[in-house]
């Protein structure tokens, strides 16, 4: 692959061979991005799975970075107004089912109560696609519609590996103090550590990368402290 003249310089401007602890993985970052607009700081975490075992789950960031969510919540009549009241953008049951059948998707989060899953489950092809199906391992699917938007409106989101072992999520912005930034990256590498299939062997977590959305990666030590 070929790079830029500014993704090229820089790489120049430190060891990126070498991994750092997560805070100086996280001032590095920030000192070789060079794009004009607010980057996603995102992590990637590779992790040794087989072909049997999944990792994924929900966390709550302790630094959010993320905008006001739109969730829509898939109910039946007599829990849309509490769906509305604990901050839910959209609430409702056919009507929102033939609007994302109809290619409606402005929304960014779904959460539907289990008796709509049977419906909400022939929307499949949409929101699955998407990563959008309400889902009760990741809390999306419940009764409890106050707690559940509560949790989210927190900046609550999912984590998962994907086909090749390697767990992809945001975890900042390139503006925020690498040290904000670390203590996301903290987080998320002890969340997946306790997500640790029973029957993984060996070493579980491969490595830890960073990088801003146009920069290049930087390794994290993520074993310091141990």
């Amino acid at each position: 692959m070929k790079h830029g003249k500014n993704y090229r310089a820089a790489v120049k401007k430190h060891d990126l061979t070498q991994s750092y602890d997560t805070v100086k993985a996280c001032e590095i970052v920030k000192d070789i991005k060079y794009a004009k607009f607010d980057e996603t700081v995102e992590a990637h975490v590779n992790l040794r799975l087989t072909k049997s075992q999944t990792v994924r789950d929900t966390l709550v960031f302790p630094n959010q970075f993320r905008g006001e969510k739109k969730v829509l919540v898939f109910c039946k009549e007599d829990k849309i107004q509490e769906a509305l009241d604990a901050g839910a953008t959209y609430a409702g049951n056919d009507e929102y089912i033939n609007k994302v059948k109809d290619g409606w998707l402005e929304f960014d989060i779904a959460v539907a109560t289990p008796d709509m899953m049977k419906d909400v489950g022939r929307l499949g092809m949409v929101l699955g696609r998407r990563g959008l199906m309400p889902n009760p391992k990741t809390g999306t699917v419940t009764n409890d519609i106050g707690a559940a938007i509560n949790e989210l409106k927190k900046g609550r989101v999912e984590f998962r590996a994907d086909k090749t072992g390697v767990v992809h999520i945001a975890v900042g912005k390139i503006s925020m103090d690498a040290e904000k930034i670390a203590e996301n990256i903290k987080v998320l590498i002890k969340e997946i550590n306790n997500k640790k299939p029973a029957d993984a062997k060996g070493d579980y977590m491969q490595s830890v990368s960073v990088n801003s959305t146009m920069g290049p990666g930087v390794w994290v030590n993520f074993k310091e402290g141990e």
